[in-house]
């Protein structure tokens, strides 16, 4: 974890143009990759490709360009929650990231539920976040009463694989709604941020692959006698969700469904 991670909830924009909706099959995405023994690239298919189970927060409500959004504006700008799986090529995004961050590992696909459920929906799922490990500056305190019991699940080729909790999540989304325009930055209405990969401090709470075969050194075990470590073509994924009221009643989030499709890229050439 880096020093940084307890201070602020890190982020990255992603491509609007690749959020598909649940049910669109996925495209195993081409790059550049290296080999640790080897010297140079190499250009073809991701052979880590990658989930990361996440919540995403769609903006109803714009804000004005040079404006700071609060955290207790969440209500204010916030409509709904989707499901999001925020599709990762582990090999690319691991030559390409340094020092400049995900691009071409992270932006060929990130997939939502169908629908968006409005965010009154989950007002009586809101729990504390996790006790502080450091103090926080100022314009983010006043997110902490914004955690939410919501419990997902990851379904790989009809197995449920993990169960992440998003309740001990250390940052909230009126955390991260303060952090990321309080350089003036503007929300636009539809607006989509994600909350990151949610995982849980067990094994099978792990909201990725490479967290729940531990980097291919663990591969996942299935009940057909298959295993896995990264995605195959033809493997499918589901996400689901649901918040959790006091009342023991679950709003449920849907699902966010996808197939892996082999690579249809080729190395450019010249003309």
């Amino acid at each position: 974890m880096t020093p940084n991670w307890l201070h602020l909830p890190i982020g990255y924009h992603g491509r609007s143009g690749t959020v598909v909706v649940s049910g669109t099959d996925v495209v195993r995405p081409c790059g550049q990759s290296k080999a640790p023994t080897s010297d140079h690239p190499t250009f073809g298919p991701s052979a880590r490709l990658d989930i990361e189970a996440e919540v995403g927060f769609v903006i109803g409500v714009p804000s004005a360009l040079g404006t700071p959004v609060p955290a207790t504006g969440i209500e204010d700008h916030v409509f709904g929650v989707v499901l999001v799986n925020d599709w990762s090529a582990r090999d690319l995004q691991a030559w390409e990231y340094v020092p400049l961050g995900p691009f071409l590992g992270k932006s060929f696909a990130t997939s939502v539920s169908a629908w968006v459920t409005p965010l009154a929906a989950l007002r009586d799922s809101r729990v504390p976040v996790p006790e502080r490990a450091v103090p926080i500056q100022t314009y983010l305190q006043a997110g902490d009463d914004w955690g939410l019991d919501i419990r997902l699940s990851v379904e790989l080729c009809g197995e449920v694989v993990s169960r992440p909790p998003f309740a001990p999540m250390y940052w909230s989304p009126a955390h991260q709604l303060a952090h990321m325009t309080v350089n003036g930055a503007s929300l636009r209405t539809g607006d989509l941020y994600a909350s990151g990969t949610v995982s849980g401090s067990a094994p099978d709470e792990r909201g990725s692959f490479i967290e729940l075969s531990w980097n291919g050194a663990e591969p996942i075990q299935l009940k057909d006698g298959r295993t896995r470590t990264f995605l195959e073509d033809g493997d499918e994924v589901v996400l689901r969700g649901a918040a959790q009221r006091s009342d023991g009643v679950a709003v449920g989030l849907g699902e966010v469904r996808a197939t892996i499709r082999g690579a249809t890229a080729s190395p450019p050439h010249r003309g």
